[in-house]
């Protein structure tokens, strides 16, 4: 097991084999961190949102819950959460969500752009990332549905464990995204878990 550093903006790809556990750790505190996930053996087949919500029955996922492909297989199981406060709801920042949210601001290719061209030698084309499931991230739905991006709860050193339910490629970035990480950016750092039965 090696810890492994996503450097702030920025994004990585790899291969996560059945029964593998990843510890994805926010080091510094208040760090989103956007995670994807396909079949490795037919990255047509991705992780969803809206199977998710639907088979686990909430929105609001944490320890127990999958997470479902677009096929209704469940390719991911939270074993672990010190955090408790995850988004799946909002797509990776991009270039346009830079004009759109933040126009006195550099554009940045954000996750999007970073999730694209870390995936891309797995034959991932940016038409196929589905919305991420963002971890850390601290969304507000309010009762009349507006929604409100909040600096995340985690704090340094905080965790989620996920293990693979079968082989995955994941994408996993540092968020780029003002609003989503409290105005700074911090790195991500992950570990890959051999032995299944750990947490």
């Amino acid at each position: 097991m090696k810890r492994r550093v996503i450097e702030p903006r920025s994004g990585v790809a790899f291969e996560l084999a059945k029964g593998q556990l990843l510890r994805v750790i926010d080091p510094e505190g208040v760090q989103v961190s956007d995670m994807l996930a396909y079949n490795a053996a037919d990255v047509r087949e991705a992780i969803s949102n809206g199977r998710t919500f639907d088979y686990e029955e909430t929105i609001a996922l944490t320890t127990g819950n999958r997470v479902w492909s677009n096929r209704s297989n469940p390719m991911l199981e939270i074993v672990e959460d010190t955090v408790g406060c995850h988004d799946f709801l909002l797509t990776p920042c991009s270039e346009a969500t830079f004009r759109h949210f933040y126009p006195d601001q550099p554009i940045h290719r954000g996750c999007f752009g970073n999730l694209a061209a870390a995936l891309a030698p797995f034959g991932v084309e940016p038409d196929m990332i589905p919305c991420a499931f963002n971890l850390f991230m601290n969304v507000k739905v309010a009762p009349d549905g507006g929604v409100r991006v909040d600096p995340p709860t985690s704090r340094a050193g905080d965790f989620i464990v996920l293990r693979a339910a079968m082989d995955l490629v994941v994408g996993l970035t540092a968020c780029s995204a003002y609003a989503s990480n409290g105005g700074s950016f911090k790195p991500i750092h992950f570990e890959i878990i051999e032995d299944a039965g750990a947490s």
